[in-house]
């Protein structure tokens, strides 16, 4: 089989359209693109001798098993491409015809199992098609993202990102993420193992988001290949959420006491129990984040490795960390709220003033926790732990830095 482009003529009938042919292994795809409108011989650029330059294409994928990963490139032989559309469904692909409008190349890469389209048209006016398929993914990976869509949250809350399998190739995942924000807020993502064990990304701004802040997820990852123990993304995602009011509960474990911020002015301060010291049950220093709000909970040691220490119904739950550390109302520690802590670890209230913490807290706020009588700071991937490091250090964390 020749692998020699084919020619044609600028004499060729008006409307006339040419199948695209494979031309060699090297070559992969190839069309020849037809002028619109009959013509005469002799143009200069076929050189004066009666033959329409070599308008052929070659596309780099072929077939019904295309590998994935990897832009979608269309090449003119000679001349100048005037338009490319490159369609998945009834999605498509942007791209951009280079400087010599012999190229255009796709903005995205083609991303597993999916059929495309492909016309050209050539400033000559002639086109044609093509179409290929890519495969399969063998294994895909997916995601959590945190906050929900179209939230409302507090100032600390991170973008979140799980991933069901490992990701071996963080910088081709972290350049398909996309944050935007109503106020050019800037920020970083970092790499982080989640309390699961799962791989994970947050992204933080240096200081706690300012309140009205929108912020937008785009995560174009359709096509990215996270690595042989964690295959292929074949969706996007996004999310978007709102930044509220600057509500911070500061927690003083050893003066006994929490007070609720709001846009720098107290509204609560309560007496509180926290965790026993000097041992597992105390509790931790550092920010936590609420990261939900879950009412009337069953409360069971044994899920926190503490044996059988307590089995209660617990009422007004703020959940802190991944490691069982929550706000709530402790009825049974009233005896000691503002005088020791004595809890297994959890920062607990009366019954009444728990309410009205729970009452006026969102998913997102910021927990302030400081004092001596604590085991420990809150790590990054416990929950949202990320506030407890210095800017420098989380910025170090991006697979981009």
């Amino acid at each position: 089989m020749s692998s020699a482009r084919p020619r044609i003529r600028r004499s060729a009938p008006a409307g006339r359209r040419a199948r695209l042919a494979v031309t060699g292994p090297a070559a992969l795809l190839a069309a020849a693109l037809t002028a619109c409108s009959g013509g005469s011989s002799g143009s200069a650029e076929a050189g004066g001798d009666g033959k329409a330059a070599d308008t052929s294409v070659s596309v780099n994928l072929t077939g019904r098993a295309a590998a994935p990963g990897g832009p979608v490139k269309v090449t003119l032989a000679r001349g100048k491409l005037k338009a490319v559309s490159v369609k998945a469904g009834e999605g498509a692909l942007a791209g951009r015809i280079s400087a010599d409008g012999r190229t255009w190349t796709s903005d995205r890469v083609a991303a597993p199992g999916t059929a495309y389209t492909v016309e050209a048209t050539d400033a000559d006016g002639g086109s044609d098609s093509a179409a290929f398929t890519t495969a399969e993914a063998e294994k895909v990976n997916k995601l959590s993202l945190a906050p929900g869509k179209n939230t409302t949250v507090g100032i600390a809350q991170p973008l979140s990102v799980v991933f069901d399998h490992p990701v071996k190739d963080k910088a081709a995942v972290e350049k398909a993420l996309k944050v935007s924000t109503s106020n050019d807020t800037e920020g970083s993502w970092g790499w982080l193992q989640d309390y699961s064990g799962k791989d994970r990304v947050d992204w933080r701004p240096e200081e706690y988001w300012k309140p009205g802040t929108k912020v937008t997820l785009d995560a174009r990852l359709n096509g990215v290949d996270t690595g042989a123990d964690g295959g292929w993304f074949v969706r996007d995602y996004t999310t978007t959420f709102t930044v509220g009011a600057a509500q911070i509960v500061k927690v003083d474990l050893d003066g006994h006491r929490l007070a609720l911020h709001r846009n720098g002015e107290q509204v609560l301060d309560v007496p509180m129990s926290a965790g026993t010291p000097g041992g597992e049950k105390a509790s931790w220093r550092g920010t936590a984040v609420v990261m939900s709000k879950e009412g009337t909970i069953n409360m069971r040691s044994e899920t926190v490795g503490l044996g059988d220490a307590y089995d209660k119904m617990v009422d007004y739950s703020m959940r802190l960390t991944w490691s069982g550390m929550y706000a709530h109302a402790a009825p049974w520690n009233a005896g000691v709220f503002g005088q020791a802590n004595r809890s297994s670890g959890c920062v607990g209230m009366s019954d009444a003033d728990a309410a009205s913490l729970y009452g006026q807290v969102r998913v997102g706020d910021p927990f302030e926790m400081t004092g001596a009588e604590a085991k420990g700071t809150v790590a990054e991937g416990n929950g949202y732990g990320a506030w407890n490091l210095s800017w420098a250090d989380w910025q170090a964390k991006s697979a981009l830095k």
